[in-house]
């Protein structure tokens, strides 16, 4: 099974200093909360600014929200990031032996479940924005 990217937890970390933060939110800075590399940090910082998230200033460097906390949703910084591939949050196993009747039949059993839980978990994130974690942190 494939675990979801560390990239989102990364970004929710990111967008959340943005919010809080917004006059020092250098790479920097972020990269010193992160515990990480800055070019950690701009790589994810790259990706939430060609989603439609945040404004990235050059030359005196920080970021900026291009929305209001509470229209961000986990889900919208979810795919932002890429941190599972399209209906592949949970992968199966290959070669499984056909003859025998579960190795035959464990793709399209599990093939349902598996893209029921990930539909769950993405209207989950669709319903908590940055704004419901902002109270969090202080």
């Amino acid at each position: 099974m494939k675990q979801i990217s560390t990239r989102f937890s990364i970004a929710v970390h990111t967008l959340s200093l943005i919010a809080l933060n917004p006059n020092e939110c250098t790479g920097d800075y972020i990269a010193s909360s992160v515990n990480t590399n800055p070019v950690v940090i701009r790589r994810i910082m790259g990706m939430l600014k060609k989603a439609g998230l945040i404004d990235v200033r050059v030359g005196v460097g920080g970021a900026s929200l291009l929305k209001n906390p509470e229209e961000i949703s986990l889900l919208e910084v979810y795919r932002a990031v890429n941190a599972a591939e399209e209906n592949q949050l949970f992968r199966i196993h290959e070669n499984s032996n056909i003859k025998c009747p579960v190795g035959r039949n464990i793709e399209a059993v599990l093939q349902t479940e598996f893209l029921e839980a990930q539909r769950a978990m993405e209207q989950r994130l669709a319903q908590t924005t940055l704004q419901d974690l902002r109270g969090k942190f202080v």
